[in-house]
């Protein structure tokens, strides 16, 4: 990115947008406010009407999601759109003596900072986000889910702790059957029968336990009456329900959106490494977006928050930690994929080995393991091709 003239910083509130245009640090062209409505965006066009598109680099931080319609709107009508990462223009304020903070002021240092990094810039930076927000939501509602189960356990525990240590609680039958009768003292008074059709439901794994067993379960249970947390595990139960569906329509859309956006080719190359799968690949590829964004691997490994920082002074070392400045969302899906890979696939599970006898506690060999893993993909992705042992230099290296 290198080629433009005009370098156009905006800070946006709901209601409103500042805009501020340089040529340079020392050329400012204008500074102006404007609506967050159709009005506003159309006197934003025509104030930058004055210069060539392809020489106007647009660009705001990354934060919040008022930006979207305006950025969309923008990139539709051919100007170059960029998103920066909040560091670079922080970058910008650390060199300034003065502390002021204004829409307006915040507008100039977006175009400050897009003037000074120019050169280093991704090629494409702003991309429609759809398909990394609904990767996020996916992974939203998969958190939610799992505070949920655990809810679900915590109350079983006192309302019937004999069925929740013998059988899995999470099968379709046992959640049906605990929505309609949430505790021992409810399943006392249940009909063997009426327990027997609730069971009956063929999604998820087939039940090892009987009606007549849970029955007998309830009639010897220890738990006390709880109207209360009955009522509330009930609601929770159904919360589970709705929240496990809802994840199913966002996954399926998260597939299509894959297909849409031609990324079914990099997901192919990633789960060729035994340990990835479907959902972790498609995380993946939606938080990097594309990896000609990363000039190497080091930069990749830096976007993941998982590059070392070091404290030295004079003769003070302190000890090194991860940075976590980089994308926490893909932190968490290379950590995932970093202990799945060590557990299925060969390769990586004698790398983890290795740096284990070596001294490394659990923690800090996953996250070597994870570094490995990010150069290995990093030189998947850029040459195309699928994952061969016989390529690889031994783990032992």
């Amino acid at each position: 990115m290198s080629n433009f003239k005009v370098f156009v910083g905006i800070d946006i509130s709901k209601e409103s947008f500042s805009a501020c245009a340089i040529h340079s640090p020392e050329e400012i062209i204008f500074e102006e406010k404007f609506p967050m409505d159709s009005h506003g965006f159309k006197a934003f066009i025509r104030k930058l009407s004055a210069f060539p598109k392809e020489s106007i680099l647009i660009g705001k931080e990354s934060s919040g999601c008022y930006y979207v319609n305006l950025f969309v709107y923008l990139s539709n009508k051919g100007f170059s759109c960029v998103v920066l990462n909040p560091l670079i223009v922080k970058g910008v304020q650390s060199m300034e003596i003065r502390k002021t903070k204004t829409d307006r002021s915040d507008a100039r240092r977006i175009a400050f900072a897009l003037y000074t990094a120019q050169h280093s810039l991704p090629q494409k930076s702003f991309l429609s986000h759809e398909f990394r927000e609904l990767a996020r939501e996916r992974e939203r509602l998969s958190q939610q889910i799992a505070r949920l189960k655990n809810d679900i356990e915590k109350a079983l525990v006192v309302l019937f702790p004999e069925l929740e240590r013998r059988v899995n609680i999470y099968t379709e039958g046992i959640l049906r059957l605990l929505e309609k009768y949430p505790s021992a003292w409810a399943l006392k008074a249940a009909k063997t029968s009426d327990i027997e059709r609730l069971l009956c439901f063929k999604r998820g794994r087939a039940l090892s336990v009987t009606a007549q067993q849970i029955k007998q379960w309830a009639q010897d249970s220890i738990a006390q009456f709880f109207p209360v947390r009955e009522i509330l595990l009930q609601s929770k139960i159904k919360e589970l329900f709705f929240l496990e569906e809802q994840l199913e329509v966002i996954t399926e859309q998260l597939k299509r959106s894959c297909e849409e956006a031609a990324l079914c080719q990099d997901i192919e190359i990633l789960k060729s490494i035994k340990g990835i799968g479907d959902t972790t690949a498609m995380h993946f590829i939606a938080e990097i977006e594309n990896i000609n964004r990363f000039s190497s691997p080091k930069k990749l490994i830096a976007y993941c928050g998982v590059d070392p920082t070091v404290y030295e002074s004079g003769k003070f070392k302190g000890s090194s930690r991860l940075s976590k400045r980089g994308n926490r969302h893909l932190r968490r899906v290379l950590w995932l994929m970093a202990v799945s890979v060590v557990m299925y696939n060969s390769y990586f599970r004698e790398y983890f080995n290795r740096r284990r006898q070596q001294g490394l506690p659990y923690k800090k060999a996953i996250l070597a393991v994870a570094h490995k893993l990010l150069r290995v993909i990093y030189a998947m992705l850029k040459k195309k091709t699928t994952f061969k042992v016989s390529h690889l230099p031994s783990p032992c290296m």
